[in-house]
């Protein structure tokens, strides 16, 4: 009975993780450029290659039969990666392209 709750909160877990890290994703695409440039934050290719890397990692964290088996490592990377870019990437692009750019979504 325990066992089975740790299953179905391990995996709740890993689905939010993975949400965030899509969420990373789709913001990471959706801005121009050189908006990266302007805000001094590496290119757009980079951020993007990086969060599509933490959506892979939060898909293969996710349990068994959907992922590879719930591995914890890569849930931690990937949420790492995809906190940075929406830490300190996203509002720096947001500021360099306006107020209206940043709240499109």
């Amino acid at each position: 009975m325990i066992a089975l709750i740790q299953m179905w909160i391990f995996l709740l877990l890993a689905v939010a993780l993975l949400a965030v890290e899509v969420w990373a994703l789709i913001n990471a695409l959706r801005f121009r450029a050189d908006a990266y440039v302007a805000a001094g934050k590496r290119t757009k290719v980079f951020w993007g290659v990086l969060t599509g890397v933490s959506v892979l990692l939060g898909f293969l964290s996710l349990p068994y039969p959907v992922g590879r088996g719930g591995s914890m490592l890569f849930m931690i990377a990937g949420v790492v990666i995809a906190g940075i870019f929406l830490a300190d990437v996203l509002p720096a692009l947001k500021r360099v392209m306006g107020r209206a750019a940043g709240n499109r979504w």
